[in-house]
């Protein structure tokens, strides 16, 4: 992935995020879209990242501010784990021992790339309170390494108006399973 973009991209980028921002101010109440903005021009390369998950279908959008570090956090807003990342196991390593019908790539290798982490439960949790996603799909989420040397790897989803953790073989792979990224701004 570059780590600029053009002047023209980052004027779309920006405006798209701009407008975003603007259509959903409870996702970040309290946040001036101007300090968010100045940011990004700060550092071109979370731009990038963001225009990169803009690209595969993310959404991002800011979904909270942690002031004792003053870092905002982006993550993907799309109402469904975003097309342009799903069928996908989780890491490299499940990846490698998949032997028959591997898919093409991993959440924690695309997120690298991209420039993200995987949510966490609490993001993820975090984010579901700001709305209703994955009701069709599930997201991978950053699974706990006790759990990801047994084989294990977590994901989740809403059903029935609830958010579901569960467990797969880190393996497996889903057309409707994808990831939501967080970036750190």
């Amino acid at each position: 992935m570059k780590n600029s973009l053009s002047t023209e991209a980052t004027q779309q980028t920006l405006s798209i995020l701009e407008k975003r921002f603007a259509t959903n101010p409870h996702r970040h109440p309290n946040i001036d879209w101007q300090v968010i903005a100045l940011r990004l021009k700060q550092f071109p390369e979370k731009l990038a990242s963001l225009a990169e998950m803009e690209s595969t279908g993310g959404e991002p959008d800011v979904f909270t501010y942690d002031a004792t570090t003053d870092t905002y956090y982006f993550c993907d807003c799309a109402v469904e784990s975003p097309a342009g990342r799903r069928s996908v196991c989780y890491d490299r390593a499940a990846l490698e021992a998949r032997k028959e019908h591997q898919p093409h790539n991993s959440a924690v290798e695309m997120a690298t790339a991209i420039g993200v982490e995987l949510m966490s439960e609490q993001q993820y949790r975090l984010l579901q309170s700001l709305g209703e996603f994955d009701l069709k799909t599930s997201s991978w989420i950053l699974t706990p390494s006790n759990i990801r040397k047994l084989g294990g790897a977590l994901f989740c989803d809403r059903r029935y108006d609830h958010v579901f953790v569960y467990h797969n073989g880190a393996q497996s792979y889903y057309a409707a399973r994808g990831f939501r990224g967080v970036l750190k701004l």
